[in-house]
């Protein structure tokens, strides 16, 4: 699909509030998403296409957090390694499913992934409120981060929120640290799930050669974007585009 200057610029424009986003609040693949298929990109295309523009992003989150992710040594081999392999379930899946079936639940993952954003402060505050550590993860947190990246693999949107909030349940830590894991753990899915797609799918590449810069590019701006505008604002527009982006997939 050749594209033309209009919808280079909402491609860019897109990606470059995604990576603010993210870096901000979380959320930024409900603004690229949608705006793929607005250009012009089957549903399925479009989320490929999604999953690798937002993988680069990811690097910087993890890279981030290096010095909290000192002592969790024996939680992360476990975590990596199911997670990968989760991820590759998560594109094996997406590859199976035809582009009528994702068009049909597309809709449904973004409102999950809006339901998980609307509830970030509540699980932030939860987190805050736990101490202590647990050294090595039991059977319900590598399964709890299989399903995670299953899903990670299949659609990136909130992909993090939905990483924390299940450290949450397994590990009784700080928020930093547990932040510092789920940057780590949503770097392997994405990467993973990106190679998968660039090999085996229909990435629309054009689009990822815009996307892609300009959400690092917004990445650097949502980092200090956050200290000067409450994420509360920034999590409630997100969710209501997210919201209008669902209903309008429904109608189309």
């Amino acid at each position: 699909m050749d594209l033309s200057v209009g919808p280079i610029v909402l491609l860019a424009v897109a990606g470059f509030v995604a990576g603010a986003l993210n870096a901000a609040a979380g959320g930024g693949s409900l603004i690229s998403f949608p705006a793929l298929i607005l250009v012009g990109y089957p549903s399925l295309t479009a989320n490929v296409t999604n999953n690798v523009a937002v993988a680069p992003g990811y690097a910087a989150g993890a890279t981030g957090y290096r010095r909290e992710l000192r002592g969790q040594g024996r939680r992360i081999f476990p975590l990596v390694i199911v997670c990968f392999v989760g991820s590759l379930v998560g594109v094996g899946l997406l590859l199976v499913t035809s582009q009528q079936a994702f068009q049909s639940v597309a809709p449904f993952l973004i409102l999950a992934a809006c339901a998980l954003l609307a509830a970030q402060p509540a699980l932030g505050r939860w987190l805050g409120e736990r101490s202590g550590d647990d050294d090595r993860p039991g059977i319900g947190a590598l399964a709890g981060q299989a399903l995670a990246a299953v899903y990670g693999g299949y659609f990136s949107a909130a992909l993090g929120v939905a990483v924390l909030a299940l450290l949450g349940l397994s590990f009784a830590d700080s928020l930093q640290r547990l932040n510092a894991l789920k940057a780590l753990l949503q770097l392997v899915i994405g990467v993973v799930s990106a190679m998968g797609f660039a090999l085996l799918a229909d990435v629309a590449w054009t689009a990822v050669a815009v996307i892609a810069p300009a959400a690092v590019v917004g990445g650097e701006v949502g980092a200090r974007l956050a200290q000067k505008v409450s994420d509360r604002v920034l999590r409630v527009g997100i969710v209501a585009y997210g919201v209008a982006a669902a209903v309008w997939l429904f109608l189309r």
